[in-house]
């Protein structure tokens, strides 16, 4: 569950520092992307270089970029970015400060930032992790659903032995990927997904199309790849990269989407109608470019075949979810969609509302159920919507 997930790995100075090289090595092995943050005194024991060549990217230790420039870290960034957040070794000042709200440093920043889960590996010696305050901080962190992976026993760096010790590596590595294999809400399911525009041409070199951009469906295709499902993409012109585990089959046209659909919706548990079909096509397409003449030119248009109303038409047990965009009366004219196309529930999408719609990252979306129950959402990233879809969508499965 490790391949193609995004953790970030913030190392912090203990004398377990070494062992960030071990950890980084078996999240790789097992097909994860890794960026690092390390605070000052984790390089006085190991080296960001030894780091960034084993995760093949650069180690972030401060705010500033280059103090020539102007250029910053984004902790943000990081933080949207990441689909984990390790701390690995977390020192007790480290937790302490976790638990404060400190950020005084980049690590501490982009953990107040971070909206993904956070897991923690403690390292200290003996009578710093049993000391009450220490406990205390493990307590609160776990009351705010932070993970703990607890350390070992054995001999410190002191020379006592007992708890203290870091986690092993593969121990950590086993501890993360357990927690997204408990998170594959969706495993075992086949998830079909359809993006995009569609382009009915008029021509050799010309078409008639819309403004979708695709990035909806694929952040739908993202989050079902991510929680465990088995993900097919059909996708219309678009110039979007394939989310990973996604298998993708790219169609131009309406007649071409529906014939890809409609092969690959025997075999789905959960169907989203995400992309903006073309309603006409045109009716006698010319061979050759058409030249430009002083007289009106008048193209002919016939229905192109209705995707969603087939897919509701040949339902079994299939969720099928279908897509509304409107100008006017949005609701009445999403609800009477969705009863033609026998639809369990549409997604009413926004066009009234400022950076949501075609092309955009963020969008604005209500839900409509078949029972006639209406879920409202404020504005959000692309992906934040796909939660919320799949959110809705599990929710009509249990």
């Amino acid at each position: 569950m490790l391949n193609g997930k995004n953790v970030l790995l913030a190392v912090t100075g203990s004398i377990a520092a070494y062992k960030a090289a071990f950890i980084i090595r078996e999240l790789i092995t097992k097909g994860a992307h890794v960026r690092l943050i390390m605070t000052e005194s984790a390089c006085d024991f190991i080296t960001p270089l030894t780091l960034s060549t084993l995760a093949k990217s650069p180690v972030v230790k401060d705010f500033v970029k280059n103090d020539d420039t102007g250029e910053w870290n984004n902790h943000v960034e990081l933080g949207i970015w990441a689909d984990l957040m390790l701390i690995a070794p977390a020192t007790a000042n480290t937790l302490a400060k976790l638990v404060t709200g400190h950020a005084d440093s980049f690590l501490l920043a982009t953990y107040l930032s971070a909206k993904c889960p956070v897991f923690v590996a403690p390292a200290m010696d003996l009578d710093m992790y049993k000391h009450p305050s220490t406990q205390e901080n493990i307590k609160t962190l776990i009351k705010r659903k932070v993970g703990i992976i607890y350390p070992e026993s054995g001999e410190l760096a002191s020379g006592l032995i007992g708890e203290g010790r870091l986690a092993e590596p593969q121990k950590i590595v086993k501890h993360i990927n357990q927690y997204f294999l408990d998170k594959a809400s969706l495993k075992g399911k086949k998830v079909l997904i359809s993006a995009g525009p569609t382009y009915e041409s008029l021509d050799p070199v010309r078409f008639i199309g819309n403004h979708s951009s695709g990035k909806m469906g694929f952040s739908l295709s993202k989050i079902a790849s991510k929680r465990g499902a088995e993900v097919t993409l059909i996708a219309g012109p678009v110039e979007l990269q394939t989310p990973e585990k996604v298998k993708r089959i790219d169609v131009k046209s309406a007649d071409q989407m529906f014939n890809a659909m409609k092969a690959e919706y025997a075999n789905a548990d959960i169907v989203i109608m995400a992309a903006a079909v073309a309603d006409y096509t045109i009716a006698n397409p010319e061979s050759e470019k058409i030249k430009k003449k002083d007289q009106l030119l008048e193209i002919k248009l016939q229905k192109t075949k209705d995707i969603l109303k087939y897919l509701g038409e040949n339902k079994k047990d299939q969720i099928l979810v279908g897509f509304a965009l409107e100008t006017e009366n949005e609701l009445v004219n999403a609800k009477e969609k969705l009863k033609k196309k026998n639809l369990d529930a549409i997604v009413l999408n926004s066009l009234k509302d400022a950076g949501a719609g075609f092309g955009a990252d963020t969008n604005k979306i209500t839900i409509i159920t078949r029972d006639n129950k209406i879920i409202s959402f404020e504005l959000k990233e692309k992906l934040k919507v796909a939660e919320d879809i799949f959110d809705f969508i599990e929710g009509t499965i249990k």
